[in-house]
C-alpha cells in the first residue's frame, strides 16, 4: 500500500512538473512576439479567417432564406404554392441539414476546412442555379434535400474552426462579426432580389420559364398570361447562385485551416499567411486558455459520449428554440409585409433591411460587452426578452407603424442572440472531439428550430398568423428559462471547483463562463 501511496505521488508530482513545463514553453511561444506584433497577427487572422467565413456564410444565408422573397416576386402564382406545398419546400431542407451534421464537424476535421468548406459551397451553388429551371413545384422539395445535404458542414465547420483559433474571451466579437455579415445579407437581399427581378423578361429558355402575371392587389383588373422570357423570381435563384459559385472560388484561395496546420501549404488552394512561429503563437495562446488545441485521437465510442453530458443538449436546446425565431423571421417576414400589413411588392422587399441592420449594431455590442465582462448568460436573457416584447407587437397590434417596431425588437432579439449562444457554448467546452460534436449538435438543433419557423407560419393562419406568433412567444420564453437553469448549473460547479472539489471539464483552474 505504502508503495502504491509513493507511485501515486511521483505520478502528481511529474503531472505537474510536465504541466509547468508546458505553460513555460506555451509563455515563450507567446512572449517570443511583443503586444503590438501580437495585435498585428490576430489582425491578419481577423482577416483572413472571419471575414472569408463571414461572406461565405452570407451567400449560405440568402441561399437559404431566399424562398420567402422569390414567393412574393411571382414564384407562389408560377409554381402554383397553395396548401401546404411552401411549408414542404421550405422545412424539407432541413431533413438532411439536420441529419448530417454530426458527419460533416468529423470530416471537416479530417479532411480540413480549406478543401471541405469551399468545396461544399460551390456544390450548393450550383444546386441553387438549378432553382432557377424548375417547372412544377415538385422539383423544388428533391432540389431543396440537396441543398441540406452541401449546407450541413458549412455553419457548424465555421461556428467549430472560430472556436479553435481564439481564446474564450476573444470568441463573440468574432463570432459576431461573422453573423454579423450574414445578417446584413439578410438585410439586404430583399434589395438584391429585387434587383435581379427586374431582369423579368431577358433571357428565354422556351414555355414554362416566364412569369405569369393576373389579377394582382395593384391591379386586379389585369388578364392573366404568361410574359416571354426567364421570370423574375427565376432571377433571383440564377444570380444568387452565380454569386455563391464566386464566394466559394474566392474561399478556396483565402480559408484558413486550423491553427496548428496553418503553417503549411498542405492540399487545397489556400495560400499559407502564418509562419511556423505565428502559428506556434496561436497554438500557445489555446493551450494556455483551454488546454485542447491539438485534438486527440478520434475514436467513435469517445465522440458519442461527450453526448452524455447534458449542457450540451441545453446549447443545443438554447439555439434550436433561437433559430426558430430567425427563420420564421427570415422566410415569412416578405409575406407577412406584403399580404398582412398591406405594403406592396417593392416596398415588402426593400422594408426588410432596416431591421437586420439595427440588429447587426445591437449584435456587434453584445459582443463588445459579452468579450469585456466575460458574461453570456444575462445577455441571452436580455435578447429573449426583447423577443417577448417585440413579438406581440408584430402579431397583436392594430397599427403598422407598430407592427413594424415590433418587427426591429423581435429581429433584434432573435439575430443577436446567435453570436452570443455560439460563444456561450464554446466557453464552456473543453476538448476537439467534444466541440465537434458540441458544433454539431448545436447547429443540428438550430435546423430543427428552421423545421418549426418554417411551418408554424401556415396559408391557412394569413394574414395574422396567430399560431407562428404563439409559437415564437413561447421560444422566446423557453429561452429565459433554459439560460437561467444553465447559469445556475454554472455557478454551482465554478463554486464547487473554488472549494477544492470537483475540477470543471477535467481541468485545473478553469472555470464555466456564466
Amino acid at each position: 500500500m505504502d508503495l502504491k501511496h509513493d507511485t501515486e505521488k511521483v505520478d502528481v508530482v511529474q503531472l505537474e512538473r510536465i504541466s509547468s513545463e508546458e505553460a513555460h514553453e506555451n509563455d515563450a511561444r507567446i512572449n517570443a512576439f511583443t503586444p503590438e506584433e501580437q495585435r498585428k497577427i490576430m489582425r491578419r487572422i481577423d482577416y483572413r479567417l472571419v471575414l472569408t467565413l463571414g461572406f461565405m456564410y452570407c451567400v449560405s444565408l440568402m441561399d437559404r432564406t431566399n424562398l420567402g422573397i422569390a414567393a412574393v416576386a411571382g414564384m407562389s402564382v408560377d409554381l402554383v404554392l397553395i396548401g401546404t406545398r411552401y411549408s414542404i419546400i421550405t422545412c424539407i431542407f432541413f431533413v438532411s441539414y439536420v441529419l448530417l451534421q454530426p458527419p460533416a464537424t468529423v470530416v471537416l476535421r479530417k479532411v480540413g476546412p480549406r478543401i471541405f468548406l469551399p468545396t461544399i459551397t460551390l456544390l450548393w451553388g450550383v444546386t441553387m442555379i438549378c432553382f432557377g429551371f424548375v417547372k412544377v413545384w415538385t422539383q423544388m422539395v428533391p432540389l431543396r434535400i440537396v441543398l441540406g445535404i452541401f449546407e450541413a458542414g458549412f455553419f457548424p465547420g465555421c461556428a467549430y474552426l472560430l472556436s479553435c483559433w481564439y481564446p474564450r474571451y476573444e470568441l463573440q466579437k468574432r463570432n459576431a462579426v461573422f453573423y454579423l455579415i450574414g445578417s446584413l445579407a439578410s438585410a439586404f437581399s430583399g434589395i438584391l432580389a429585387y434587383g435581379f427581378w427586374h431582369m423579368n423578361g431577358l433571357g428565354s429558355l422556351g414555355e414554362g420559364y416566364g412569369q405569369h402575371y393576373g389579377p394582382t392587389k395593384a391591379d386586379p383588373t389585369a388578364p392573366s398570361g404568361e410574359m416571354s422570357g426567364i421570370a423574375g423570381w427565376r432571377w433571383i435563384f440564377i444570380m444568387q447562385g452565380i454569386m455563391t459559385c464566386v464566394a466559394a472560388i474566392v474561399g478556396a484561395l483565402t480559408i484558413a485551416d486550423f491553427p496548428e496546420k496553418a503553417a503549411h501549404k498542405g492540399m487545397g488552394f489556400a495560400i499559407p499567411f502564418l509562419n511556423h512561429e505565428e502559428a506556434a503563437f496561436v497554438v500557445a495562446r489555446i493551450e494556455k486558455d483551454r488546454h485542447d488545441a491539438i485534438p486527440e485521437e478520434f475514436n467513435i465510442g469517445t465522440y458519442m459520449r461527450c453526448a452524455m453530458d447534458l449542457k450540451i443538449w441545453g446549447f443545443a436546446a438554447l439555439f434550436g428554440l433561437t433559430t426558430t425565431c430567425t427563420y420564421a423571421i427570415a422566410y415569412f417576414l416578405p409575406i407577412i409585409l406584403y399580404d398582412g400589413m398591406g405594403f406592396s411588392l417593392a416596398e415588402s422587399e426593400c422594408l426588410i433591411a432596416p431591421p437586420y441592420a439595427v440588429a447587426a449594431i445591437w449584435m456587434f455590442t453584445c459582443a463588445w460587452i459579452g468579450d469585456k465582462y466575460r458574461i453570456r448568460g444575462p445577455l441571452v436573457i436580455f435578447n429573449a426578452l426583447l423577443g417577448l416584447i417585440g413579438l406581440p407587437l408584430l402579431g397583436f397590434a392594430s397599427s403598422n407603424a407598430v407592427r413594424y417596431f415590433g418587427v426591429f425588437l423581435a429581429t433584434t432579439s432573435c439575430n443577436a442572440n446567435v453570436p452570443t449562444i455560439l460563444t456561450y457554448q464554446a466557453n464552456n467546452i473543453r476538448g476537439q472531439w467534444k466541440r465537434a460534436l458540441a458544433s454539431a449538435t448545436l447547429v443540428g438543433a438550430g435546423g430543427i428550430g428552421g423545421i418549426i419557423g418554417s411551418t408554424i407560419f401556415r396559408e391557412q393562419d394569413k394574414p395574422a398568423y396567430r399560431p407562428g406568433m404563439y409559437g415564437t412567444i413561447i421560444a422566446s420564453g423557453l429561452i429565459v428559462l433554459i439560460t437561467c437553469a444553465l447559469t445556475l448549473k454554472f455557478h454551482r460547479a465554478n463554486k464547487r471547483a473554488a472549494a477544492g472539489g470537483k475540477q470543471v471539464e477535467g481541468l485545473a483552474g478553469f472555470r464555466y463562463t456564466l
